[in-house]
């Protein structure tokens, strides 16, 4: 079993670090006049999601980690949602929209199998020593 010392390391920080930057960068594409509004709740709601996942690990505490985790599990979807209303504005198309929600299920799958660890290790510290 890895053992990781930074967050930074994580396969669930990479995954949604990635993820992160494509919708940053998408959303610097949006109008101007989304620029208070939508482009900013997409921009905080997915830097949201890896700071999350930092702050979990920065805890040393198997289940304030686990907390983080589901917070960034929430703003990965919120993330999307405003993806969803990104192509429902008609700012991205669907294949954009189909893209996004690919990497956002590989996100989601990574998060629940770091929190399905975190939970693992809760239990039995024994193995982690």
């Amino acid at each position: 079993m890895a053992v990781y010392k930074h967050f930074y390391e994580l396969p669930a920080y990479k995954a949604c670090r990635s993820f992160r930057k494509e919708v940053c960068a998408l959303a610097k594409s949006f109008p101007k006049e989304e620029k208070f509004l939508l482009t900013q709740q997409l921009l905080d709601a997915a830097r949201s999601i890896t700071a999350n996942i930092a702050e979990g690990f920065g805890r040393f505490h198997y289940q304030e980690n686990i907390q983080f985790c589901r917070q960034s599990r929430g703003s990965l979807s919120e993330t999307m949602e405003h993806l969803i209303t990104s192509y429902d504005e008609n700012y991205i198309d669907k294949e954009t929209l189909e893209k996004y929600n690919t990497k956002y299920k590989e996100c989601l799958k990574e998060l629940n199998g770091y929190v399905k660890y975190l939970k693992t290790m809760k239990a039995h510290p024994i193995i982690n020593n």
